[in-house]
């Protein structure tokens, strides 16, 4: 009983899911994507495993639209599911049983499916493609948009409870748990969707941390700087990417502008000053007593 969206990005290959619903921590059970195979949304009455088995056989080389073929001929209550796939060319196939609970229906573009059951009214479908297709931005923010859209048109007729976000790499690596870009849920909250665009914002903010790191252990500490002030305006008031912003200043010799942002860590607590003092020690801040005292006191 939710409403969602699979889609392939044209241009990046990605692949992600996106969904709502009043239930309980629906990441679990809706959302499956893998890096290189598609995407696939299972919902209303939930067979959780054509998830995993619809993964597979894309990952086979069955069309989407055969292995959902499968999957339902198999399901005895296949009148009761709302499935929707994505393979890796970009084809689309969904299923909406005759006895899914109304308003339920499902539409689909060039790369994406959107599929709602158990709406307020039977517009939500339409709403989200417009709303997909007519978006910019990444695959997250227009699959995001689309959400919105549902929500805007009346959404789930019980209200909202949970979310969540998959966005995995157009092809595999050898390290699988480096292919998912996105994997936010948002278990149980009054405005899930609020909730999950702040997480996705957070998450773009941490992945400009890990960028900033990456340049600071090159030892090119002004692109790690850059990436560091980047990331703040997706951290919100969290001091983490602030304190190393910070510290990437002040190695790079930009102490006057180091020390605004290490004062809000600072402010926040006192383990951030002690972090700070064991940094040396591990190599990833000049060995220079008097520069960290001087950006302990501020002056």
């Amino acid at each position: 009983m939710t409403y969602s969206i699979v889609a392939r990005d044209p241009e990046t290959g990605q692949f992600g899911v996106a969904v709502q619903s009043h239930f309980f921590s629906v990441g679990p059970i809706v959302p499956w994507a893998e890096a290189g195979v598609g995407a696939v949304a299972t919902q209303a009455h939930v067979e959780v495993s054509y998830g995993p088995r619809g993964l597979e056989l894309m990952r086979g080389g069955t069309s989407a639209g055969r292995a959902l073929a499968v999957l339902v001929f198999s399901d005895k209550e296949a009148d009761r599911r709302q499935v929707a796939m994505v393979d890796a060319l970009g084809r689309v196939a969904a299923h909406t049983g005759e006895r899914c609970i109304a308003e339920a229906g499902d539409r689909q573009g060039d790369g994406v499916s959107v599929q709602a059951n158990m709406m307020l009214n039977p517009s939500v479908p339409d709403a989200m493609l417009a709303a997909y297709l007519g978006a910019s931005g990444d695959l997250a923010e227009r699959m995001l948009a689309a959400l919105d859209a549902a929500e805007a048109e009346g959404g789930d007729v019980r209200g909202k409870q949970s979310a969540a976000m998959v966005v995995v790499k157009a092809k595999p690596s050898e390290k699988p748990w480096a292919d998912r870009i996105v994997d936010l849920r948002v278990e149980d909250h009054a405005a899930p969707l609020v909730e999950l665009r702040r997480l996705v914002e957070m998450r773009r903010g941490y992945d400009a941390v890990e960028q900033a790191e990456q340049a600071a252990l090159q030892g090119d500490m002004e692109a790690a700087a850059a990436e560091y002030q980047k990331a703040e305006a997706g951290v919100g008031d969290n001091v983490e990417a602030s304190f190393w912003a910070g510290v990437s200043l002040a190695a790079s010799g930009q102490e006057e502008s180091a020390r605004a942002l290490l004062a809000r860590s600072f402010a926040r607590h006192d383990g951030w000053k002690e972090l700070l003092r064991r940094l040396p020690a591990a190599g990833m801040f000049p060995d220079d007593p008097a520069l960290i005292e001087r950006l302990l006191a501020g002056d």
